[in-house]
């Protein structure tokens, strides 16, 4: 109710559309929505102007190698996938643990997940804006395995309170950025999992420098440091849209070994950059089903030019996995 008397006249529209667009979608057989979803998704990137001049900057530095005929190809799938994750969004919250396990998805090393959560120190799952992260976690709790979700909290609160109750449907928690360093040593020593996003441009102190498809970018450290004073596991967790077998597999790679000295800094800087080469390999093998759109150089180590700017692709200065210039 507060949230609905603090909410602005433009809010209060914004969520109307928002809900009519959900229930638009939701009502449709799935079949029917995804296909309108991934229509909406081309449509959008027709008319993304700005975002797209992003998304290409990123492709640039990312695949220097590619044509720019293949880049493109890149980000017309990744609009289609993005309209696409709108459309089960929409419908998620009628799926069933049945549809879910039999037609929706299957799991890819979920022992490797109950093995570090049967430890009890707390999981910690390294996720990222790849493949259908809202799915994800959605999935998981459906199939008893509700997990907490650091997020950042949406402009609008009104939208933010029914995203967040559709995410939560079957047990999930959200964990804001804004205080997510406690809850997170909270959650670890209560032995539960948590999904960390760790592909968005941060500012320091919270982020550190490391290479990022060979180019330094300024990664959140916060996953690192917490693993670190707990005891968590860290599990690369992510959910990609296989065209081969028309559904979803939900999978959580090996369990990431940190490094763990008597420096504390040093340690941090070193197990992030694990985590964002971890991170990038999988962008890798689903380039198009990453969201290119974000400005994830933005933040520059002091004395350098904006990446955004006006200079080429091929005046940046590249770096090697250890942070050194090649």
């Amino acid at each position: 109710m507060t949230e609905r008397l603090e909410a602005t006249a433009r809010q209060r529209v914004e969520y109307l559309l928002v809900r009519l667009c959900v229930e638009l979608l939701r009502i449709l057989p799935r079949w029917a929505a995804l296909r309108v979803g991934e229509w909406i998704g081309a449509a959008a990137g027709a008319v993304s102007g700005k975002l797209s001049a992003a998304a290409e900057r990123n492709l640039e530095l990312a695949f220097p190698e590619k044509s720019n005929a293949g880049r493109q190809k890149i980000l017309r799938g990744m609009y289609r996938h993005l309209g696409r994750l709108l459309a089960e969004f929409c419908q998620m919250s009628r799926y069933t643990p049945e549809f879910a396990a039999n037609e929706l998805m299957r799991y890819d090393g979920l022992e490797r997940y109950q093995a570090a959560k049967v430890r009890g120190k707390g999981v910690l799952v390294l996720t990222g804006h790849l493949g259908a992260w809202e799915l994800s976690s959605f999935v998981h709790s459906l199939l008893g395995e509700p997990m907490g979700m650091v997020i950042r909290r949406l402009d609008n609160p009104l939208v933010d309170r029914f995203v967040n109750a559709i995410r939560c449907q079957h047990g999930n928690r959200v964990l804001h950025k804004d205080d997510f360093a406690r809850g997170l040593i909270t959650a670890m020593h209560r032995g539960e999992a948590v999904g960390i996003l760790m592909d968005t441009n941060m500012t320091p102190p919270q982020g550190v420098f490391v290479p990022f498809f060979g180019v330094l970018a300024c990664t959140g450290s916060g996953l690192a440091r917490i693993a670190r004073r707990t005891g968590a596991a860290v599990l690369p967790g992510f959910m990609f849209w296989s065209e081969e077998e028309q559904r979803y597999i939900l999978h959580f790679g090996e369990e990431l070994q940190l490094v763990r000295t008597d420096d504390a800094e040093a340690d941090a800087v070193m197990n992030t950059a694990q985590f964002a080469g971890v991170t990038e390999q999988y962008i890798r093998q689903y380039p198009e089903q990453w969201m290119w759109l974000h400005r994830r150089w933005k933040t520059r180590p002091e004395g350098e030019p904006p990446i955004y700017g006006k200079m080429s692709a091929a005046h940046v200065e590249r770096v090697s996995p250890t942070g050194e210039a090649g």
